[in-house]
């Protein structure tokens, strides 16, 4: 059974983007899930992800495809299994490593497999990873085995899937699955800092940056440094920045990032990468989460009073 009334309303939620001049991208899962879901397992149960999560994405597709432009069936699929499975505090709030490889390997499969049957649409499919830049700061054997360590877990999984139909989660034997390979019409990721790796440790990256309230390095060119990784891993893949943003009650500050992160994706497709897009996060302050009301990523504040930084966005969506 389906609610009608939310069904009208979000028919009519996308039908004013429409009317207003935007292209509405909908995603399919934001970290949540329904309790009747979460209650049976979620996705630590097979049965879930190829019987009532596959549903889902077909009457999604079914009932709102005429009122969109494209998909994003997961949001941050490599980051979804460690907040809710590895004690970061997202439902249903377990911290145990083998629930949280077997749920990295389903939501992975999960986004694949709703890329597949949402191509049936004939409208564009889009990943949506949440990838931080991983810069090393020194040369010690222990700060290149952490790296390679952070690219093997939040990096490798869905890019190995794509490229080579082969998903190879951490603690999960290799999974062959060549039916997902080259699933997604687009490669696209989150970006919001970067992970430095100094003496075999996390680090705030570059070293002297400002900190967000969120706890990380306001690094506008890491996004850069993101893109170039991803023309080496995914060559014939276009990408695009599906979350570029940051949380702050500085508009100021606002402005200058979003500022230097358009004039650092401009020069990577001067350099030839295909990058086909950026979306800013977030129109609105938001619910952040396990942070509230208390960080503000908007663009817009919660009276809806438009901010100085949207005319950064402003001029660039100008002709």
């Amino acid at each position: 059974m389906h609610d009608e009334r939310a069904v009208a309303h979000y028919r009519a939620v996308l039908q004013a983007a429409r009317d207003a001049g935007i292209i509405p991208w909908v995603c399919l899962h934001h970290f949540t899930l329904p309790r009747w879901f979460a209650d049976t397992g979620g996705f630590l149960v097979e049965g879930n992800r190829t019987g009532a999560w596959a549903r889902h994405v077909d009457y999604v597709a079914e009932t709102f495809g005429d009122l969109v432009g494209g998909w994003q069936p997961v949001n941050e699929t490599n980051y979804y299994a460690r907040a809710a499975y590895r004690g970061r505090g997202w439902p249903p709030g377990h911290d145990d490593p083998v629930e949280a490889a077997f749920v990295d390997e389903a939501i992975h499969l999960a986004t694949a497999e709703a890329a597949l049957r949402l191509r049936g649409t004939r409208l564009p499919v889009s990943s949506v990873l949440g990838l931080s830049a991983i810069v090393p700061q020194d040369d010690t054997p222990e700060t290149g085995r952490l790296a390679e360590r952070l690219f093997d877990t939040y990096w490798a999984p869905a890019l190995g899937l794509h490229r080579d139909g082969v998903l190879q989660v951490r603690g999960r034997e290799p999974l062959e699955r060549p039916d997902l390979a080259g699933v997604f019409d687009l490669i696209g990721f989150s970006y919001y800092a970067a992970m430095g790796v100094n003496a075999g440790s996390l680090a705030i990256h570059p070293p002297d940056t400002p900190v967000s309230p969120l706890g990380y390095g306001i690094w506008a060119d890491g996004v850069g440094v993101v893109l170039d990784r991803l023309r080496t891993e995914v060559p014939d893949t276009p990408l695009l920045v599906a979350e570029y943003g940051i949380g702050t009650d500085d508009d100021e500050q606002r402005a200058r990032y979003l500022a230097r992160g358009l004039e650092v994706v401009h020069d990577a497709l001067d350099r030839g990468i295909d990058v086909r897009g950026l979306l800013h996060w977030t129109g609105v302050d938001n619910y952040e989460w396990l942070h509230g009301f208390d960080v503000a990523f908007g663009i817009i504040d919660r009276d809806r009073r438009v901010k100085p930084s949207a005319a950064v966005l402003q001029h660039e969506a100008r002709p």
